[in-house]
């Protein structure tokens, strides 16, 4: 029992850890989305403003033009996002002995093959698939295991200080090099691709199910783990060019506290008193999607407080996807609800997700002193017995 217990630990801590790396990667990832996503979305913006009738040239072909400039620059950062993820997976995991690794073997199965030296292409084939996000996780992974492993070696003293910029980067590189490309990438690319497919081609119930589920996933921890899968799985897909799950993820996000506060608003006699300040800041947390701004209320009140947060959110990101409602940006709120494809029905999300919370929250919560009075009465009968 005892060594059950053990193992039972050891795998706990190495889940957490898995998952503190993983988010160490998102977290320096974010900003080069977000260049990516708005820049982009700004460039096909323009680009379609200034387009004249008859013309059929996409933004990047409109070269040297503002709407191609943005486009551009909007590109690179939805390109190096990848090499990104894994290069800082693998610094959470072995520090700066791995962040080149990790960036490289990222690069190649982002690029899906290797040029040789005439120009032809050697390497990874998958029918033209890339790994994506899905494969630079699973390089990051790696190459922070292997460095942190060589790392960890007991080395002559003189050849220590060359270990973190010289031996530990291109041992593990050469290592994993031929497993990545000749192993793991073309399953890997093939994973990805078929991913992506899914979710392009969505329509009706199956899209409703998918946002429904990212949606409630956003609502359920408020910021917790379930929350970081769902934001994850949505913002590494903005470089594979879906960006509809981001929306629903976006929108389950902001719900919660603008929920939560509208029921504050509507019924304030089932709250607390000091509660009422926190609906008004819960207001500006929604909308720059700060969802932990209900946890106050969850941590009141939990049985009731969940499942209204996650219905709410539920249906927010279902009607989101189900109406083709896309954002590019894995952040921002309402500052970046210009850049979706449709920022009303976006908006329309949130009010239709956000009243879902409010009413269900007031119709599950009984009055605030009817509350106090029974868990009083339940106290002092325990008391008692």
């Amino acid at each position: 029992m005892a060594s059950s217990d053990k193992a039972e630990n050891v795998l706990r801590a190495h889940v957490t850890s898995v998952k503190e790396d993983l988010m160490t990667g998102v977290s320096y990832m974010i900003p080069f989305v977000t260049i990516g996503g708005i820049f982009m979305a700004i460039g096909f913006g323009l680009s379609e403003l200034s387009m004249f009738p008859g013309n059929t040239e996409t933004v990047f072909e409109q070269t040297g033009s503002l709407p191609w400039y943005f486009a551009q620059i909007g590109n690179l950062g939805l390109t190096i996002m990848i090499p990104i993820l894994g290069g800082y997976i693998a610094y959470a995991i072995a520090d700066r002995p791995g962040l080149a690794p990790g960036f490289i073997l990222s690069y190649i199965l982002q690029q899906g093959m290797l040029i040789d030296a005439s120009g032809s292409a050697v390497g990874l084939d998958a029918g033209g698939a890339t790994a994506g996000f899905l494969g630079a996780i699973v390089a990051g992974l790696l190459a922070g295991y292997v460095a942190r492993f060589l790392k960890n070696l007991d080395v002559p003293g003189f050849i220590e200080p060359m270990m973190p910029v010289l031996l530990i980067p291109v041992a593990t590189t050469m290592v994993l090099a031929p497993v990545m490309l000749f192993v793991l990438g073309v399953p890997i690319a093939l994973a990805n691709e078929a991913l992506t497919g899914f979710l392009e081609s969505m329509r009706g119930g199956q899209a409703l199910i998918v946002g429904a589920i990212l949606g409630g996933m956003m609502a359920f921890d408020m910021g917790g783990p379930v929350n970081k899968v769902a934001y994850v799985f949505a913002t590494g897909l903005i470089g594979e060019g879906v960006t509809g799950p981001m929306a629903a993820v976006m929108i389950g996000g902001m719900i919660p506290p603008i929920g939560l506060a509208l029921s504050n608003f509507i019924s304030p006699h089932k709250y607390a008193e000091e509660m009422y300040e926190n609906a008004k800041s819960g207001i500006v947390l929604g909308f720059s999607f700060i969802t932990e701004g209900a946890i106050p209320y969850a941590a009141a009140d939990p049985l009731r407080v969940i499942p209204s947060i996650v219905a709410g959110s539920a249906v927010g990101g279902a009607a989101a996807m189900t109406l083709d409602v896309t954002m590019p940006a894995p952040h921002g709120g309402i500052f970046v609800i210009p850049l979706s494809s449709s920022p009303f029905l976006f908006l329309g999300c949130i009010v239709l997700g956000s009243l879902v919370t409010a009413v269900v929250a007031t119709l599950l919560k009984p009055d605030f002193e009817d509350r106090i009075e029974s868990s009083d009465a339940g106290a002092t009968a325990q008391a008692d017995d």
